[in-house]
């Protein structure tokens, strides 16, 4: 996560000794402004709606579950023709935060000194400084690990591609240029 909140094109911060174990159901949706910044953070041609139903509780005895469904309408340009293509995105999330320095946060290891890791386990716990989270920056990270990174136009196909055999390359002589620069 950032540090410099003054990037954070969407943020809504969180107070950690005002969460209890009972979940609190929360509703953030961006306004215009942000609505903008995200488009520029993610380098997308707009970002039309952004919204998020979460649940904030406690996690163990330090920690904050954050779980959620994140919604958003985008605009991004086709890869192929550069045209405008609208984009629904609909994800569910899962993100645990511990204070810095928790024993919870450290991944754990086998006698040798080696990490273990799980590729289909759940995720290390984030850190968190001092009694805030943004649970914005949250949402707006899940949603660009969304976005489609090719996004192209319903029905079009990239086949003006023809890959060069290298069949026909020359390796120029090192007298042919000194050859045309003498006639002057």
């Amino acid at each position: 996560m950032k540090n410099d909140r003054d990037e954070v094109p969407f943020s809504y911060h969180v107070k950690v000794g005002h969460i209890s174990a009972n979940p609190v159901e929360v509703h953030v949706e961006a306004d215009a402004n942000e609505l903008k910044a995200l488009a520029k953070s993610w380098n997308v041609v707009s970002v039309d709606n952004l919204s998020a139903d979460l649940q904030i509780a406690r996690w163990k005895r330090d920690g904050v579950r954050i779980k959620g469904r994140v919604q958003a309408k985008i605009v991004q340009s086709c890869v192929v023709t550069l045209e405008p293509v609208e984009s629904a995105i609909d994800e569910s999330f899962e993100q645990i935060f511990v204070p810095e320095g928790s024993k919870l946060a450290r991944q754990p290891g086998n006698d040798a000194g080696e990490m273990l890791l799980d590729p289909d386990g759940p995720d290390l716990p984030e850190t968190f400084v001092g009694d805030t989270i943004d649970a914005g920056e949250v949402v707006a990270e899940f949603t660009a690990l969304a976005i489609d990174p090719y996004p192209r136009k319903e029905g079009i196909e990239f086949a003006g591609h023809i890959e060069d055999s290298g069949e026909n390359d020359k390796k120029p002589s090192a007298f042919a240029a000194l050859k045309d620069w003498k006639k002057d």
